[in-house]
């Protein structure tokens, strides 16, 4: 490996799961993967990190393998933030320069940008991105780049991105006990941008969505510019919870039945199949049927795709966006949610896979919709290490030796306290029942599920965060 090649490294710190990734530039303009390793997360809720030492261990777990895998040790990293607490804003601002005679270069282009970040905001927050749209040079508007232009005025369009200066920290202080530094945090719905979306789809208006496990990200392009940003604070493990309170079983069997059985439409998953439960303790198995088990995805789904639309609507580009939605993340691989999606935004809709700049042996291991984020984040620190003009920092061969060794410690701590070997019971194939005698009560039981749970959903909007954060 030529010390030459710009190497980039990346941890997703997601609710469900958290990816350590290494990549660099193919050298073709797209970007190949070299290593990645996920574990599951257990200390993040909603994309906001709120048990420390559990995010620091799975942090450990995840770069330790990707570590052994590519034999380097992980220095500085890139690092994807979300949650709740993420808000955007638009923003104009000016500067005037010494003599319009003068060409504009970059300082003056950094030095509007670097203004932005002196914005007043309210307290306990900061500004994480400050992206320019468009320029405007002694009111001449429309510019994209103004560098090598004459004029005494420069002005520009901002998209501001704001969040909690204390998850921020929180996220950074999970990185240093884990042993890296936070080199610059990325938004997620601009890292999931970057890797599954075209050119041509920013500049004709698109819509992505993608759909974690604790939140909903939404990027809205228009014209080739980011033009709105918002993270929903709701996931797929919602749709898990619903199914879990649902049907009465386990978490770990509702998460598989969503995974392996699950459809986004109810009216279209089979009426005459269930899948049989073990049951709890001793007890006896329990079926749950396909069909009701869809229309209680759908019902989460649809409340979820609402607060999409009313940010689309929010953006003030509702009407522009030729291009249609794309969805992408773990929650996208949902049977039929393509089309009840474009049931309920009336616009075209496909799968965003992270395929658009990717290269290499790994390509086919790695485009799938839940490492979006992951790939995109890659791509968004060559992209700052380009304009900054910098390298990242890798460990040394000890280093790395050292997080082995907590790991493993770590792994003997874990296995010590499991003092009774548990054994996974397996789901039973699919059985086709006979046909029900009134196909029409079938219906109004999926109804009845379907209205239980939008009640459901309407006192989780009456409720407080802090009530929502303890169920």
């Amino acid at each position: 490996m030529s010390k030459n090649e710009q190497l980039v490294a990346a941890i997703d710190i997601g609710t469900t799961k958290i990816v350590a990734i290494v990549g660099k530039k193919d050298g073709r303009g797209g970007i190949e993967i070299l290593g990645l390793c996920n574990t599951p997360s257990t200390g993040v809720k909603r994309g906001v990190v709120l048990n420390i030492e559990e995010t620091v261990n799975a942090i450990n777990t995840a770069v330790t393998e990707l570590e052994g895998r590519t034999g380097m040790g992980l220095t500085d990293v890139f690092v994807g933030i979300a949650g709740r607490h993420i808000k955007s804003k638009m923003n104009r601002g000016y500067i005037t320069r010494e003599s319009s005679e003068i060409e504009i270069g970059h300082d003056d282009v950094r030095r509007l940008t670097d203004d932005m970040y002196r914005l007043p905001i309210e307290v306990g927050e900061e500004i994480i991105h400050v992206i320019p749209q468009t320029y405007i040079v002694d009111n001449e508007s429309g510019i994209s780049n103004p560098v090598g232009m004459c004029g005494r005025r420069l002005e520009a369009n901002f998209h501001i991105v704001i969040g909690q200066i204390a998850s921020a920290k929180n996220i950074e202080r999970c990185i240093n006990k884990a042993g890296m530094n936070l080199k610059s945090l990325i938004l997620e719905p601009l890292a999931s941008s970057a890797a599954v979306l075209t050119d041509e789809e920013k500049e004709a208006g698109v819509v992505l969505v993608d759909i974690g496990g604790g939140t909903t990200d939404v990027a809205i392009y228009y014209d080739s510019v980011i033009r709105h940003t918002a993270v929903i604070p709701f996931g797929g493990n919602m749709v898990t919870n619903d199914i879990r309170e649902g049907c009465a079983i386990l978490h770990k069997h509702a998460e598989d039945l969503k995974i392996k059985f699950g459809y986004a439409i109810g009216d279209i998953a089979p009426e005459n199949k269930v899948v049989s439960i073990p049951g709890i303790a001793g007890r006896e198995p329990k079926e749950i049927s396909f069909r009701n088990l869809a229309y209680i995805i759908q019902s989460r789904m649809e409340e979820i795709l609402d607060a999409v639309n009313f940010e689309i609507q929010n953006s003030g580009f509702a009407d522009k966006l030729t291009a249609g939605v794309v969805i992408t993340g773990g929650g996208a691989m949902l049977k039929n949610l393509p089309q009840l999606v474009k049931y309920k935004t009336a616009m075209d809709v496909r799968l965003g896979l992270p395929n658009v700049h990717l290269s290499g042996k790994a390509r086919e291991e790695i485009c799938q919709p839940m490492y979006a984020t992951s790939v995109g984040l890659i791509m968004k620190g060559i992209e700052y290490l380009d304009e900054n003009k910098t390298k990242l920092r890798f460990a040394e061969p000890k280093e790395i030796e050292r997080r082995k060794t907590t790991a493993r410690h770590e792994v003997v701590e874990n296995e010590e306290s499991a003092k009774e070997p548990v054994v996974e019971p397996a789901f039973t194939q699919p059985t086709v029942s006979r046909e029900p005698e009134n196909s029409e009560e079938t219906k109004s039981y999926g109804k009845t599920i379907t209205d239980r749970f939008r009640n459901i959903w309407d006192r989780l909007l009456e409720a407080t965060d802090e009530e929502l954060d303890e169920n």
